[in-house]
């Protein structure tokens, strides 16, 4: 994929997270009945995730000469989706600095105009990159271990995929949303 092409993916995996999430109500933003994170929880892990992405974006790239140079070529989107979800399935998880608090409906807004901002400084970091850079460099990813850039950027799309099936997976279960809400209010 090109930059024209990582930029459309990127907008559509942030833009697929907030649309499905301005649907729900304020209850199922900031409760989970099954104990896993709200949708809120869920937002505020994928803010926490993009930023340090912006950052590395934003160093010189005298400084990406730290974690070295890709010893192959960066894998295709397919292949990093293949590869985050293999680290799924076998248990990995996220490092305490992207575990999200307990968020509230009074966050709300602040979570999603956070997300926008952080999806507006991706793409115009992205945009200062030149197109074969993006192969040239590499960093340490706590999940994956090194990926070029490129490849972080899908992991980034990847992500928010990921998270944006999680939600509407829960959303698809057989039982009622009040149902599930009194079980795990009871």
């Amino acid at each position: 994929m090109n930059k024209t092409t990582i930029k459309s993916i990127l907008v559509e995996s942030f833009t697929g997270f907030t649309n499905f999430t301005d649907t729900l109500s304020d209850h199922r933003f900031m409760v989970s009945p099954e104990g896993k994170w709200s949708a809120g929880q869920q937002l505020d892990h994928l803010i926490r995730s993009v930023k340090p992405v912006n950052t590395v974006l934003g160093f010189p790239r005298i400084f990406l000469r730290f974690f070295g140079k890709p010893a192959l070529p960066s894998r295709s989107y397919e292949q990093v989706e293949d590869m985050y979800k293999l680290a799924l399935e076998k248990g990995r998880a996220t490092t305490r600095p992207y575990i999200p608090p307990v968020t509230s409906a009074a966050q709300r807004h602040v979570l999603q105009l956070q997300f926008h901002q952080q999806k507006d400084r991706l793409l115009l970091q992205l945009g200062q990159w030149a197109e074969n850079d993006l192969d040239k460099y590499q960093v340490s990813h706590p999940l994956t271990g090194k990926l070029t850039i490129r490849e972080l950027l899908y992991f980034t799309a990847c992500h928010n995929q990921h998270h944006l099936q999680l939600l509407q997976q829960r959303e698809q279960k057989d039982l009622p949303w009040a149902v599930q809400l009194e079980r795990a209010l009871s």
